[in-house]
């Protein structure tokens, strides 16, 4: 099952991919093995990972996010952690639909202006 994530870089940034199997892509990242972004902001973290039903999928997702604004980005992965946190039952990928993810991502389709309100 492909997967989206992102990691925090030593320096604070973000970096957005895919992968199908997650640790050892973030493993990869920190010998220096992955992407040549994260190559000289070694060690990386991983802070948010989304399942996704198809690479096809998962290459949409990784898109949309990497067009996020850093700001967004860190709404994100905040709502990410969040509900990580939450004892209730909910999606693997945490990313419901109507979930902060996607709300998120229709304020920036919108211009900042929330739907449904």
């Amino acid at each position: 099952m492909p997967f989206v994530y992102i990691v925090r870089c030593a320096d604070g940034s973000l970096y957005t991919g895919y992968a199908e199997d997650v640790a050892r892509r973030v493993a990869a990242h920190n010998a220096g093995k992955g992407a040549r972004y994260t190559s000289g902001r070694r060690p990386v973290r991983l802070v948010f990972t989304e399942a996704c039903a198809s690479r096809g999928e998962a290459l949409r997702r990784e898109h949309q996010l990497k067009t996020l604004t850093r700001r967004d980005k860190e709404a994100v992965v905040a709502a990410f952690r969040r509900a990580a946190r939450r004892p209730r039952a909910r999606k693997a990928n945490g990313g419901e639909p109507g979930g902060p993810a996607e709300q998120v991502a229709q304020r920036k389709a919108t211009g900042g202006r929330k739907l449904g309100a």
